[in-house]
């Protein structure tokens, strides 16, 4: 039995059955909401450690509560939707997703997302100091800095730079990044890598700051110095 708490908040009843039932089979507490605030209002009292977030509610729409979830803390947030289109994956990432799941899914899909998403807050059992140039990544807190100037990391954000980290100036193919980062592969039209590369890139390059994440054609990507 596991016993994190998950929070499902998704408005279709069906649907919120079947992952609720999903859930508690494999051992989780459950709580359940079927809109946007009143699921704000359970994760503010009874903080989640994971939370499943539907795109389409009533009042609040799920796009909103990611941002306010967010906002509040790191929880990590998967987000389900009908919507496939590649610019909508990007604006639920965008919001504060660490996930996205396309209905109609399967239950087993599901739950490797969700112990993929979990495995980030089991703490360590010996924090680190990573470093790299003047990058640093600190596994106790899950901080990142370049020089002095501190970086926030979503949840798949730091599990993709300490991935790097721990592997510098080693090509990662995309299968190697997908099993360690994912636990999973999202399939070969997925661009799910290169939109994390990008979020990390942007962090990670402010005022002019060199390029440490590289770009192998054809191949995947390489932590290193120019």
């Amino acid at each position: 039995m596991t016993g994190e708490r998950i929070l499902v908040i998704e408005d279709e009843a069906r649907i919120a059955q079947f992952v609720e039932r999903g859930l508690i089979y494999e051992g989780y507490r459950v709580n359940v909401a079927r809109d946007g605030q009143t699921g704000l209002n359970i994760a503010r009292d009874n903080p989640p450690d994971l939370v499943i977030l539907d795109w389409m509610l009533p009042g609040l729409d799920g796009l909103e509560v990611c941002k306010r979830l967010r906002a509040a803390g790191s929880v990590p947030i998967m987000m389900l939707t009908a919507k496939d289109d590649i610019k909508d994956r990007v604006l639920g990432l965008d919001a504060g997703a660490d996930d996205y799941l396309v209905k109609p899914f399967s239950i087993d899909e599901l739950m490797a997302r969700v112990r993929s998403l979990l495995r980030r807050v089991t703490p360590s059992s010996r924090p680190e100091m990573l470093r790299f140039a003047d990058l640093s990544l600190d596994t106790g807190t899950h901080r990142a800095h370049r020089g002095e100037r501190a970086i926030d990391l979503t949840a798949k954000e730091y599990e993709l730079l300490e991935l790097f980290m721990r592997n510098p100036r080693q090509v990662l193919t995309r299968d190697v990044i997908f099993d360690r980062v994912w636990g999973y592969d999202f399939g070969g039209e997925s661009n799910i890598i290169e939109v994390y590369v990008r979020y990390l890139r942007q962090k990670t390059e402010q005022d002019n700051e060199p390029r440490l994440i590289h770009t192998v054609r054809g191949v995947g990507y390489v932590l290193r110095e120019e």
